[in-house]
């Protein structure tokens, strides 16, 4: 049987010498790998309670959109600076150099809300812990983080300490 990290393309030197990267797209690209990714993220959520899951642009919009049709939920996207239509919050977070921006519309998520949010990669961990603050700003409560991979080098569950995190495919190196 086959495991997500079968489908997971490891393109060596890229960017830059020394790093592995590991594309997604492939696993994108293969129906059985696709379904194989979205049912394994969503037993990822197995007893949590959940009122609303958030993506992370871009490819959290991808493995997340699916689990929320799944479980009836709604869905909310977090988008990157500038890319959302009504009143927004914002939250800024470090990159490896300078900073970034991504928004949530004001009204996406309730006070009290339960809140699940997906992406495809865990790595620093910058992106997701902006996304719990922007979740915390509106008031709601996030249950659970989820992630089709993990790169445990990069320590990105450090920034996360305090709330559960699960990932399906784990990966060493950067």
């Amino acid at each position: 049987m086959k495991k997500v990290e079968d489908y997971v393309r490891s393109i060596p030197d890229f960017p830059k010498e020394g790093i592995i990267f590991r594309d997604v797209t492939t696993v994108l690209t293969d129906a059985d790998g696709l379904t194989l990714a979205v049912d394994e993220l969503q037993k990822l959520l197995d007893g949590v309670e959940c009122d609303v899951l958030a993506g992370l642009e871009s490819r959290g919009f991808i493995f997340g959109m699916p689990i929320a049709y799944n479980l009836h939920k709604p869905f909310v996207l977090v988008r990157k600076k500038g890319k959302l239509p009504a009143e927004v919050v914002s939250q800024e977070y470090e990159l490896e150099y300078g900073t970034a921006e991504i928004e949530i519309h004001k009204d996406a998520i309730k006070p009290g809300q339960k809140v699940v949010i997906v992406d495809d990669l865990l790595a620093t961990g910058g992106t997701a812990a902006a996304a719990v603050k922007l979740v915390e700003k509106l008031g709601g409560e996030v249950t659970k983080i989820i992630f089709l991979i993990e790169l445990v080098n990069l320590k990105g569950r450090e920034k996360l300490a305090g709330y559960d995190v699960g990932s399906v495919a784990v990966f060493e190196g950067e």
